[in-house]
């Protein structure tokens, strides 16, 4: 098993469950996106904000991805919506699920995890 990097990407503290996003920017699959990271239900998640109905940003208003219900992440361009803790398509025009990006949480703090297809923007 590689240990790819870990990027700390925000405190614990920043995240509320059914809450504003946490943004960040990675490289995936050799272009530069746009990413946000969840609290579920006490857990952390995060995605790409590419809605895989028409590769668009999903957030209604910045950083804000739940629907009212406070269930669901939606797209507001056209409605599609999917399930927070694992980016599966739930409704609307959606063509399978989020790219998931894998966090770790300890000590107060939120890390993302590098992959083969996931990478930090290079400073």
């Amino acid at each position: 098993m590689s240990m790819e990097p870990v990027i700390p990407l925000c405190n614990s503290s920043d995240l509320v469950n059914g809450g504003r996003a946490v943004p960040f920017d990675i490289v995936y699959a050799g272009q530069t996106c746009r990413a946000f990271a969840i609290r579920y239900q006490g857990q952390v998640h995060a995605y790409l904000n590419r809605c895989t109905h028409v590769a668009m940003e999903m957030d209604y208003q910045p950083d804000r991805f739940f629907d009212d219900t406070g269930r669901w992440l939606i797209c507001a361009t056209h409605g599609a919506t999917y399930q927070p803790e694992t980016g599966a398509c739930s409704g609307g025009p959606c063509r399978g699920g989020l790219v998931k990006i894998d966090l770790s949480e300890r000590d107060g703090v939120v890390h993302w995890h590098t992959a083969y297809n996931l990478k930090p923007l290079e400073f």
